[in-house]
């Protein structure tokens, strides 16, 4: 299956309100587009949660495009499409590679967003394009965590470094990118924590880890993903902003899409964090995380 497909799929509630609250602004052939109609394209669009203010931006590109003309449905889906992609458009690459010696990558956000889960998926992901990889479980804080990482390691046949329960999260990354240094991997993936952006103290602790991996690696580290869970729909939004702020966030993970209707959520995290999506999550199975392609997320939208 491919990405359009995956992604068809793993937005089906998303799908399901747009296709529905769009096919209800035409009840008749065509529509005239004057503002009731352009009002009820905007509130359909809001519900998405792709923000106001990309809701706005849109409707206001078909009220510009169509003023005073009857439409259809087509013609206003088109015009809807090429301006999400316009706001949702990212350069660069999925991971930012390192020029030389290991990649280090932070995973931090709220607790439950699917952190460690999507590490396994990268993982993965890596380990199958001939990438060797070493995983840091620092989330000491949680035992279950730690076991679910070194759970996946052993599955994917990677190597997970941890430390004793309680332990400073800085020390296992310092180990985790020490270990990866050592056997001269390719990437060091390290699972923070969860914490509230509202935790000062927590949030201080990512700054130390920041700190203290950068010492090993110059520029590390090269990326710090921040985990969001798409189901929180405009919360996700904050979290964005707070960890941004705190540790230099470099990209999204937006995890569980198939479990909501609100995978608009994307847009309006590019739009107002700046933040580009990189991964996005739609299911449960290890395949099921794909490089994000902003082109086809909206078409996907819209299918």
């Amino acid at each position: 299956m491919g990405f359009l497909e995956k992604i068809k799929k793993g937005l089906n509630r998303t799908v399901q309100v747009l296709q529905t609250d769009v096919r209800d602004l035409f009840k008749t052939e065509g529509r005239l587009v004057d503002a009731d109609f352009v009002n009820d394209l905007f509130e359909t669009l809001v519900k998405t949660d792709m923000g106001v203010e990309a809701a706005q931006s849109a409707a206001d590109e078909i009220k510009e495009k169509f003023r005073g003309r009857v439409v259809d449905k087509n013609e206003i889906l088109a015009g809807v499409k090429e301006k999400l992609k316009a706001l949702m458009a990212q350069e660069g690459p999925a991971v930012r590679f390192a020029e030389s010696g290991p990649t280090i990558a932070l995973f931090v956000g709220v607790n439950g967003a699917g952190k460690t889960t999507s590490i396994a998926k990268l993982t993965k992901a890596m380990t199958e394009s001939g990438k060797t990889v070493v995983l840091g479980a620092a989330d000491t804080f949680r035992a279950a965590a730690v076991e679910q990482l070194q759970i996946w390691a052993r599955r994917l046949g990677v190597e997970c470094v941890a430390g004793p329960a309680q332990s400073d999260p800085a020390s296992v990354a310092h180990k985790a990118v020490s270990r990866a240094l050592e056997v001269g991997a390719d990437l060091c993936l390290i699972d923070c924590a969860g914490r509230l952006h509202t935790q000062k103290n927590l949030m201080n602790e990512l700054v130390k880890i920041k700190r203290v991996v950068g010492k090993l690696v110059p520029d590390a580290p090269h990326e710090t993903f921040l985990v969001i869970d798409a189901t929180t729909g405009q919360n996700g939004l904050n979290q964005a902003k707070k960890f941004t702020e705190a540790v230099d966030c470099t990209g999204v993970v937006l995890t569980k899409l198939d479990g909501t209707a609100k995978g608009g959520v994307a847009v309006a995290i590019r739009q107002q964090v700046g933040l580009p999506v990189r991964y996005i999550g739609l299911g449960e199975s290890e395949s099921d995380f794909e490089a994000f392609n902003p082109n086809d997320f909206v078409e996907a939208m819209f299918s």
